[in-house]
């Protein structure tokens, strides 16, 4: 992956040539191959939707795919795409002028979704919800309206991650953001290609590019977010317990329905003794059964 003169992508130019830098760039890409590989989200000859907000997540999200793209490893068209919802002193050029600097193809996008969460929404709660709904409805259009089978989003382990504990917490559900489903009409993909990699890597690497970010003033100013109360119970763990958010992710991937209590998942009412061993993995001597 060493860059030669005349074989680098734009959005390349100027990378750190620091070892460690390379061996971050190396590691996100062989993370994300591996998240599109594992989900299966490669058809060849597809359109995605690369949906940006100008945060570090979204810029490591299309240099990643640009460089796999840009070295054959991802037999997809991308259409990089921002949807400005009209918050107050949104910088309006900063990712325009980038992504044509870069040669990148893009698709800018007003709708002033901001009024509509502000007049729906009353003073002192939080905005999120509706605004991601807002946003998410006219993502799908803007797909649809270009031709594109999957709209692609930046959401990375620790997103993932904190949406299974808001979930565990306040919604009394095991449920996560899957690195792939399809929307509710059953025409759009949805496509997390971050979903193994850190936020700390997508930080470390938005900042060594020099990509200029752009902060969420909506959302992620208000203060006692459950996000936010989520992300500082994960990282007061993480710091007692270094690499504890990885063991956590990986059980997201390694579920047992038998040693869990939801019947629609495993027939608990059908188990019989002695007909032999239980239709499950072996159990986790811990549980005590």
């Amino acid at each position: 992956m060493l860059d030669n003169d005349g074989d680098i992508h734009p959005l390349f130019h100027g990378a750190p040539k620091t070892t460690e830098f390379r061996k971050l760039r190396k590691r996100l890409v062989r993370e994300v191959r591996e998240a599109i590989e594992t989900y299966g989200m490669v058809r060849k000859g597809d359109r995605w939707l690369v949906c940006l907000s100008g945060g570090k997540d979204s810029y490591t999200l299309l240099a990643v795919l640009t460089e796999l793209q840009w070295r054959g490893l991802l037999p997809v068209d991308l259409l990089a795409c921002n949807l400005d919802q009209g918050q107050p002193n949104f910088p309006a050029t900063v990712l325009p002028e980038f992504l044509t600097k870069m040669g990148v193809p893009h698709r800018i996008e007003y709708q002033d979704t901001y009024s509509i969460v502000v007049d729906k929404i009353p003073q002192g709660r939080t905005m999120c919800a509706l605004c991601s709904r807002l946003r998410r409805g006219n993502l799908y259009r803007i797909a649809r309206e270009e031709g594109c089978s999957a709209v692609v989003l930046g959401h990375h382990r620790d997103d993932i991650l904190e949406t299974f504990f808001m979930n565990l917490f306040h919604g009394g559900r095991l449920a996560t953001m899957p690195p792939r489903l399809l929307n509710e009409d059953g025409d759009l993909f949805v496509h997390r290609p971050l979903a193994f990699v850190a936020e700390a890597d997508c930080e470390a690497f938005a900042h060594a590019m020099r990509y200029p970010i752009i902060p969420c003033d909506l959302c992620g100013s208000q203060e006692g977010l459950q996000r936010q109360q989520v992300k500082q119970l994960l990282d007061g763990w993480e710091a007692r317990n270094p690499g504890r958010r990885q063991v956590m992710f990986r059980a997201l991937m390694n579920t047992r329905p038998s040693h869990l209590l939801d019947p629609n998942l495993f027939d608990f009412a059908g188990l019989m003794a002695g007909a032999g061993p239980a239709p499950t993995d072996a159990p986790d001597l811990r549980t005590g059964d």
